[in-house]
Parts: structure tokens; sequence; C-alpha cells
């Protein structure tokens, strides 16, 4: 396990909105100046490090820790 994000994609529709998806199931859809901020960074940045942020769907390193909790081993 690499812990870098992956299966992510993006369309840009009619409209001029972003829709990213996760595995092929939609994401977020960003609209506007959103979507042009997007396409601007997603030439410079990792593609799939980008929509990870933007879409929130990303670790964040606490989840061995958490797991750890006294509230969460019972699970």
């Amino acid at each position: 396990m690499s812990g870098a994000p992956e299966g992510f994609t993006y369309r840009l529709r009619k409209n001029g909105d972003v829709e990213l998806q996760h595995h092929g199931r939609p994401a977020a859809v960003l609209p506007g100046a959103a979507a042009a901020r997007f396409l601007i960074d997603v030439d410079s940045e990792d593609p799939q490090e980008l929509m990870a942020r933007t879409t929130g769907n990303y670790k964040h390193g606490s989840e061995r820790t958490a797991k750890k909790h006294p509230r969460n081993r019972r699970r």
C-alpha cells in the first residue's frame, strides 16, 4: 500500500463546471471560478493529490492512532 491517492478522474462539463469522480462515482462538482482554478492547478501539481484534497478524500495520518483509542477498540 503506497498511501498515494488513486482512482480519481475529472471531466469538463458543457457549462464549464468540472466534475470529479472517484472510481467512477461522482465525488464533487466545481462550479465557475473554482473550476477555472482547478484546471490551472491540475497542470502544475500531481492531479491525483489535487483531486483528493479537493474532494476531502485523503488520509490524514491519524488513522492508526484513532484505531488504538479506547473508544474505538471494540470495533
